[in-house]
């Protein structure tokens, strides 16, 4: 009875202070995260003050980094992206390339093809014309500060990305995510159930009881 108390405490503190549980649930992050995936996220990594910095010290934000953070637009869901600009950075995309302060950002990570159609999308950013997906206050934005085709990342916010450019709504569509906003750093993937967008709760515990095959 002692060891599973102690667990639970262990357990509560590991989820209070240090994990972050998160589950996919789109492609926007393939191929480095599946929709399925259960992800753990490091707290720490992203905490600006806390009782346990002696512990356990945040590091610095930096390009590059997966973010599990607070959905700006609601802050009731939690989203997973990759970081591609900190305060300061020039963005712009052109055809499907990012570009950071003018030059080329390597990203072995990333999944694109371009498109005929989705000039928004690849050509970020673009005020030809108004995509349905942009978020209005956005697009306001966007038009009081774009310079020589770039948007510059401000302080304490940071231009987020999913892996999959081709099926992710981010950064280019609702903006800028805030310091604050930032939850964890994804550490590892410790479940993978890979599930159809309209599979239902009963059909998901069946795979669960009798398809174990299909967990990664």
């Amino acid at each position: 009875m002692r060891s599973l108390l102690e667990l639970l405490v262990i357990a509560i503190f590991a989820v209070t202070f240090v994990l972050q549980p998160t589950r996919i649930p789109s492609r926007s992050m393939q191929p480095t995260l599946r929709v399925g995936d259960f992800v753990l996220g490091d707290k720490q990594s992203f905490a600006s003050e806390g009782p346990w910095r002696w512990l356990l010290p945040s590091t610095t934000v930096q390009r590059g980094d997966l973010a599990i953070f607070r959905f700006p637009r609601n802050p009731h869901v939690d989203l997973v992206k990759r970081i591609i600009g900190v305060p300061g950075d020039r963005i712009r995309l052109h055809n499907g390339q990012v570009l950071v302060n003018g030059s080329p950002l390597t990203e072995p990570y990333a999944f694109y093809e371009p498109s005929r159609f989705d000039a928004f999308r690849d050509d970020f950013p673009t005020l030809r014309q108004l995509d349905p997906n942009v978020a209005p206050a956005w697009w306001q934005q966007m038009r009081a500060n774009l310079r020589d085709n770039e948007i510059t990342v401000p302080p304490q916010s940071y231009f987020v990305l999913g892996d999959n450019r081709n099926e992710s709504e981010d950064s280019r569509y609702w903006g800028f995510v805030p310091r604050e906003n930032l939850v964890a750093r994804p550490i590892l993937v410790y479940l993978s159930t890979p599930t159809s967008p309209g599979t239902s709760f009963v059909q998901r515990v069946r795979g669960l009881r009798h398809g174990f095959h299909r967990i990664r």
